[in-house]
């Protein structure tokens, strides 16, 4: 007798209303976490947690019922679990592309962990736990809108450390002014590195005989320890004779 298709609610057979409501919970859930990280244009946005969400639902609904007529002979037992299991390790190699090191500056690791999210509320749906999967969501949100207020109140009077790049034109004297000036401004010098940046430059004698001076320009690495603001200080560094350009990274953001 041909095999149909049953869609009534609370039939056990993996394929009822019940399992598309699941998956459907999951897909929206999933979305609207995919869609706060694609507003803050995150490697992984709103496509990537959608599709991990509701694969990962996906997932967890074969390993309930997709060996139900393996199990019907009798003769084998399966953990249902194993599957659920896999896809919690499985998401780790999505996790790990987000992550990446640049200048010692470590990033993505929000993103990995809002990744790792989306899997677990996508499998709590198809678990028949749409209440659970609500709660995380919501604290999702509560998480990353109402603790970075909160962290940055109750760090509001500790020294921040920031990241500063300080790109100057060699032999001007340029590093004991930036040093000092960073001094003057209240902020400790942490860590300090130089790299030369070689460039030739042609110039006429006054004899109008053409001339090869090897100059250079100096990439100046400096982490900060002081007030949180840098702004008036990388103002400051930018009105200096000498510097060609000035940049900042929040070392304090380094894991979103």
């Amino acid at each position: 007798m041909p095999h149909t298709l049953a869609f009534s609610i609370g039939e056990p057979t993996g394929q009822s209303w019940t399992q598309i409501w699941e998956l459907l919970l999951a897909l929206l859930l999933c979305s609207l976490i995919g869609l706060e990280r694609e507003l803050k244009q995150k490697s992984a946005g709103l496509r990537t947690h959608t599709l991990v969400g509701v694969g990962a639902a996906l997932f967890l609904l074969v390993s309930k019922y997709g060996f139900t007529d393996v199990l019907a002979q009798g003769q084998i037992v399966l953990d249902p679990s194993r599957v659920a299991a896999q896809i919690v390790s499985g998401v780790g190699f999505i996790g790990g592309g987000l992550i990446f090191v640049r200048r010692d500056v470590v990033r993505g690791l929000t993103t990995a962990a809002v990744v790792w999210m989306s899997v677990a509320v996508g499998c709590a749906c198809a678990a028949g736990l749409p209440l659970l999967a609500v709660v995380v969501t919501a604290a999702h949100f509560l998480v990353v809108y109402g603790y970075p207020p909160l962290i940055r109140l109750a760090t509001r009077t500790r020294p921040a450390t920031s990241a500063v790049r300080v790109t100057y034109r060699d032999g001007e004297g340029v590093l004991r002014t930036v040093l000092e000036l960073a001094t003057r401004s209240g902020y400790s010098v942490e860590h300090a590195v130089t790299e030369r940046q070689p460039l030739d430059r042609e110039e006429e004698d006054e004899h109008g005989r053409t001339l090869v001076q090897a100059r250079g320009l100096i990439d100046l690495r400096l982490r900060l320890v002081g007030p949180r603001n840098v702004n008036e200080l990388l103002t400051a560094l930018a009105d200096q004779p000498g510097v060609v350009a000035v940049e900042t990274g929040d070392v304090d953001d380094r894991t979103e």
